[in-house]
């Protein structure tokens, strides 16, 4: 029997309440990613708390965060950093300055606003935690997420992901308005206290790399294994509903997601139901509607749980 983690989880959540009121399926989504080593893409209107949220991790997790708004000039090197010169003893010297990327916890807001050039900066640093300028090669300090937010609305002037770079997004995680309820608290927190709450550390960088090897370690039947790979296959071939399916990087993302849910829910297996809750961030970036699917007026949500009642 593996030890039970979730105390620790609930401990963690327990301390992100403090500041951030409802939004627990966006926060284990994000710990979730944070668990399998990957990237998440945070989509939902302004005001809905998610550069709240993400600062709000990083301080409970005891690690450095550092925030990338994307514009229309950012450049690349405004990401990654660059080398400057300077002058001592008569000498001029190129010293590489460290750019916003080098940290644990990057919140890359409104990434869908930078340019394609600038996007393709964080690429690589997503996928092999490391940054190139000139010859030179920067290893990342470990554990590194990069985190990017996108807003629904006002598509003009702003260059979409492409499908392929939002396929390095291991989730894509819908942030929802709140219940009356909980605006109602959100209100008063902000409202009649004046400081935030002094948040305590729940995990260290230790602890979170070690949570890491634990989320991979957690077993998954034969079953469930195929029934994932059954239902990415099936992204492929229901032509009715999708023109263009998910990538082995799905199954492999879908896989690694469910055992995460599973380690936060405190289970040491993965059962039918992580599946089907982590089958809609890991796949709702990852196909592309057919124009007759779009006609009915068919969200990827509606494909998901189509796919998901037919492959058993």
């Amino acid at each position: 029997m593996t030890k039970s983690y979730k105390p620790v989880f609930d401990s963690l959540f327990k301390e992100i309440s403090r500041v951030i009121v409802g939004q627990h399926n966006l926060m284990e989504q994000i710990v979730v990613a944070i668990l399998c080593d990957s990237n998440a893409l945070l989509e939902g209107y302004p005001g809905l708390a998610k550069t709240l949220a993400v600062r709000t991790l990083s301080e409970v997790l005891d690690l450095k965060y550092s925030r990338i708004q994307n514009t229309p000039d950012l450049m690349p090197s405004d990401i990654t950093g660059t080398f400057i010169i300077e002058e001592s003893d008569g000498k001029r010297n190129f010293r590489f300055q460290p750019g916003p990327i080098f940290a644990n916890i990057v919140l890359a807001d409104e990434i869908n606003r930078a340019t394609p050039k600038s996007q393709s900066a964080l690429l690589e640093a997503m996928q092999e935690k490391q940054v190139t300028v000139g010859d030179k090669t920067y290893k990342l300090d470990l554990p590194f997420f990069v985190l990017a937010t996108q807003n629904p609305i006002e598509q003009e002037g702003t260059y979409p992901l492409p499908e392929a770079q939002a396929d390095r997004f291991l989730i894509k995680i819908k942030v929802e308005y709140p219940t009356p309820e909980e605006e109602a608290k959100i209100v008063d927190m902000f409202t009649v206290k004046s400081e935030r709450p002094k948040l305590k550390k729940i995990l260290t960088k230790m602890q979170l790399l070690h949570l890491q090897e634990k989320t991979r370690e957690i077993p998954i039947s034969n079953e469930l294994k195929h029934r994932v790979v059954n239902l990415i296959g099936a992204t492929r071939t229901e032509k009715e509903l999708i023109s263009y399916g998910a990538s082995p990087r799905a199954s492999i993302g879908l896989i690694l997601a469910s055992k995460a849910r599973a380690l936060i829910q405190g289970r040491n297996f993965v059962s039918k139901e992580d599946i089907e809750a982590m089958a809609y961030p890991v796949l709702r970036h990852r196909i592309i509607l057919n124009f007759e699917a779009e006609r009915k007026g068919m969200s990827q949500e509606d494909a998901i749980k189509q796919l998901l009642n037919k492959v058993k």
